[in-house]
């Protein structure tokens, strides 16, 4: 029989870590201190950018293990992380139990309708994201800004005083630090052309 862990991300505002272990306990999930593995993150800290989270799942879990956590987000800060998340959890053999679902595995067979529900809401939440960036974008251009990567017109003018000097593009590369392609794309560049 595989271990159980916890997982408790502690926010601002929310109940200690022992607190969470009692209620995961109570759940009939007691979990040993040392398989407990509480963070003070905020939720919209990727699961993949919280330092015990990741600790937990690359090294700590091993097929048959459980991981229990109190609520859903604790495993992502959208819909897309949750899934991401389970999906590796899954990957890895161990179970997957959020107290506030009613399906206990969210990583086996039986929670597949559970991941035809994520996929659905990860859809939706990819389409608003993208619907915004649209929207800023149209804002920013009606409200005159220039949008894109910045002009590098000092490169424009360090490349250009080297070719004015008769250097060859490999000699002005290891003259100014600069690589070989960067010379090339600023060699023909008129400083007009990056006003």
């Amino acid at each position: 029989m595989g271990r159980t862990f916890a997982y408790c991300r502690v926010g601002s505002g929310e109940s200690a870590l022992d607190d969470q272990l009692s209620v995961i306990a109570a759940a009939g999930y007691p979990v040993v201190p040392y398989r407990a593995v509480g963070e003070s993150v905020g939720a919209l800290v990727p699961a993949s950018e919280r330092p015990a989270f990741r600790t937990l799942v690359e090294h700590k879990l091993e097929p048959g293990d459980t991981l229990v956590v109190l609520k859903l987000d604790r495993l992502g800060c959208d819909s897309i992380d949750v899934q991401q998340s389970i999906a590796r959890l899954s990957e890895i053999g161990a179970s997957v139990v959020s107290l506030d679902l009613p399906m206990h595995d969210l990583a086996s067979r039986g929670g597949h309708p559970l991941h035809c529900m994520f996929e659905a809401f990860a859809e939706l939440e990819r389409g608003r994201r993208r619907e915004r960036t649209r929207e800023g974008l149209a804002r920013a251009r009606r409200q005159g800004k220039k949008l894109g990567r910045p002009v590098a017109t000092d490169t424009t003018e360090r490349v250009q005083a080297l070719k004015d000097q008769g250097v060859s593009q490999s000699a002005a590369a290891a003259r100014s630090g600069l690589s070989i392609a960067t010379v090339k794309r600023h060699w023909n560049r008129r400083l007009a052309d990056t006003e």
